[in-house]
């Protein structure tokens, strides 16, 4: 009888003729020291202060879809009040994911990446939170590349919370509509039993004076600004 092939034992042989075991053990303990020294390279460069150098890049490799202008960060992050800084503001927990396509990047560009900048809410670069952050290097001339992204999306509503904080029209026009539900709502009858349009638009001038008031002094009380003032804003009363 013709024994059969066992081709674990044969993949077995063929490796003892190309190394040792030893060998193997060692080259494969090298290989693995490199990768560990390279990942916690990645991740000191992350909390570290940015040092401005701009990477050399291989064109060639980029996907466009990945290529942001400034401006088109700015404008995301005025909408969504978010902000743009540096990655050593970020406090959250850098996902492996991210240290890996770091690491796939250098290795592809053959280049070490110095200048990394983060899109996050304010919170997340001091507490920890769940919204999306999108990590980005500097190109050079106003443009980043984006690197990863981890977390999971945005709140829908998000876009239309943070509308009235975008500048200082929004807010007017936010505190006027409330102004004129909280108008709509208020037994007026209880105030004047022949209430006229003119009861209704002082009442309207009260609540708005009231509301504006709110919203002034919770404003001045926590040092809060409008979302285009702040988006690259390394304060945290910004």
């Amino acid at each position: 009888m013709i024994r059969r092939t066992d081709i674990q034992e044969r993949l077995q042989k063929n490796r003892s003729k190309r190394i040792s075991s030893e060998a193997l053990l060692n080259e494969v303990r090298s290989i693995f020291s490199e990768v560990d020294s390279k990942r916690k390279n990645i991740e000191e460069r992350l909390l570290q202060k940015n040092d401005g150098r701009f990477p050399i890049l291989n064109f060639d490799l980029l996907q466009s879809e990945n290529i942001y202008h400034i401006s088109d960060i700015k404008n995301l992050c005025v909408i969504y009040r978010l902000r743009f800084l540096d990655s050593n503001f970020f406090k959250g927990s850098i996902p492996e994911e991210a240290i890996s396509q770091i690491r796939v990047f250098e290795n592809q560009h053959s280049t070490t990446l110095g200048n990394l900048k983060v899109v996050a809410p304010a919170k997340l670069l001091k507490l920890e939170n769940a919204d999306d952050p999108l990590l980005f290097t500097a190109m050079g001339n106003d443009y980043y590349y984006l690197l990863h992204k981890w977390g999971k999306d945005l709140h829908p509503f998000r876009k239309i919370l943070m509308w009235p904080y975008k500048c200082f029209e929004n807010l007017v026009f936010t505190v006027f509509l409330i102004s004129l539900v909280l108008t709509y709502l208020a037994p007026v009858h209880l105030l004047s039993k022949t209430a006229g349009m003119q009861e209704h638009v002082l009442l309207f001038l009260f609540i708005f004076k009231g509301v504006a008031g709110m919203v002034l002094y919770y404003g001045f009380a926590k040092g809060k600004n409008f979302n285009s003032a702040i988006w690259d804003s390394k304060y945290y009363n910004a």
